[in-house]
């Protein structure tokens, strides 16, 4: 199978968390790895997802180190919602970082 892996940077404005993480995280950048797989047999290029990773500061004393975890999208994506509600709406925002089924 043909494989690809998607990287994009993320901006918390607040603190927050995610299950799949355990812990509150920090406001900040974030880097999310999002993992697709080509599904062969069609006319046209089509990826589906299976894996989504985030990496983040691993816990303290380990201040210099950092974390891969497996993440839910749709958490990280709720996530990224209620960091959003709290602010000032803003012109162009509301891009979604999961895409719909």
């Amino acid at each position: 199978m043909t494989t690809r892996t998607k990287r994009k940077t993320i901006t918390f404005l607040r603190p927050f968390l995610l299950n799949d993480v355990g812990r509150t995280l920090p406001a900040g950048e974030y880097e999310v790895l999002t993992d697709e797989e080509l599904i062969e047999g069609l006319s046209f290029p089509v990826y589906r997802r299976v894996s989504t990773m985030i990496i983040v500061p691993a816990p303290p004393p380990r201040t210099t180190s950092i974390e891969l975890l497996a993440i839910d999208p749709r958490e990280l994506q709720a996530a990224l919602n209620r960091d959003a509600a709290i602010q000032e709406p803003q012109e162009g925002s509301g891009a979604s970082l999961v895409p719909e089924p």
